[in-house]
């Protein structure tokens, strides 16, 4: 049986949604702002979203100084150091690959998690099935019959995968399951990114940017729900179903995408491509198959029996 209920299913599905056009949105904001106001202002507009959430919803952010100092370390790693690679990378790296690199963020998380120790019951069948997510991923993109595969840009991309799941295992093993609600801890981690980010003004902060309408609606898509939203979603995510689990939602990606420039771009779809998602879906079903356990037999009292006897 597939794990997770449908709340579990729709909320990936939301994620993909949002998730899946962000490199679209991160090309078009290039067009007037650079990478460090890019991560500003994505930080800024996520944290503005998840902290009136969080109030909304009666939920005040956290006050231990140590679930802030864990704070810092899943902001800088989940958001301020990767969306700035991400803005870096997507300079010089087509979409396509970098949705490829993207999607190697369930490897590390797995690499991670075996390494410190929190996958020992790692089962076979979700292992094929974390790799043909990413085998199915590449099917999709293609990156053979791209430039700029084996570049900085490229490199940037892969090093934003992997500090995803740095932050993944970061948040399940100090955060996650601790009495902090997920959307107040969304919103604190939010709001320590973007004072993280501040940091970069010098580097290129105050450079002139160009505010046309493409790029406002680029950096508010992602600001607004590519980040304050997704994010929201990502820490229920990560409660309910562990660093790992959460992360192949990264593979749900490339076929959302795929999808969007169809509809809308009038991008083509082959059989290499129908093939990719197909495997890509197959995959990820593998990483959430659990075997169904028998509910236990109760013995039923022997009076009980009587009483019912005719």
């Amino acid at each position: 049986m597939i794990s997770g209920g449908r709340g579990t299913l729709v909320r990936m599905g939301v994620l993909a949604l949002l998730w899946g056009s962000s490199f679209l949105w991160i090309k078009l904001a290039l067009h007037g702002l650079n990478p460090v106001q890019i991560t500003i202002a994505r930080c800024a507009l996520g944290a503005l979203v998840v902290v009136v959430l969080c109030y909304s919803a009666r939920h005040k952010l956290p006050r231990d100084r140590r679930v802030w100092g864990h704070l810092v370390v899943a902001a800088f790693f989940g958001n301020a150091l990767p969306f700035a690679l991400f803005a870096l990378g997507e300079r010089t790296v087509d979409s396509g690959v970098a949705g490829v690199l993207n999607a190697t963020t369930p490897l590390w998380a797995l690499l991670i998690g075996i390494l410190i120790g929190t996958e020992r019951a790692l089962k076979p069948v979700r292992l094929t099935g974390l790799l043909l997510g990413f085998v199915g991923t590449l099917l999709i993109f293609a990156p053979w019959q791209q430039a700029g595969v084996a570049s900085w840009g490229s490199l940037m991309i892969l090093a934003a995968a992997a500090s995803y799941a740095v932050s993944y295992t970061y948040i399940g093993k100090t955060l996650s399951g601790r009495g902090v609600a997920p959307i107040a801890l969304s919103a604190a981690q939010l709001v320590t990114a973007t004072g993280l980010s501040i940091f970069a003004l010098p580097i290129g902060g105050f450079a002139t940017v160009d505010l046309n309408p493409t790029v406002l609606i680029a950096i508010g898509v992602l600001g607004v729900f590519g980040t304050g939203f997704a994010f929201a979603i990502n820490y229920r995510l990560i409660a309910d179903e562990g660093p790992t689990n959460a992360t192949t939602v990264g593979y749900l990606l490339p076929v959302v995408s795929v999808l969007l420039g169809a509809a809308f771009l009038g991008e083509g779809i082959n059989l290499r491509v129908i093939a990719g998602m197909a495997v890509v879906l197959i995959g990820v079903g593998m990483t959430r198959w659990q075997k169904k356990t028998p509910s236990p037999v109760v013995a039923e009292d022997p009076t009980a029996v009587l009483a019912k006897a005719p």
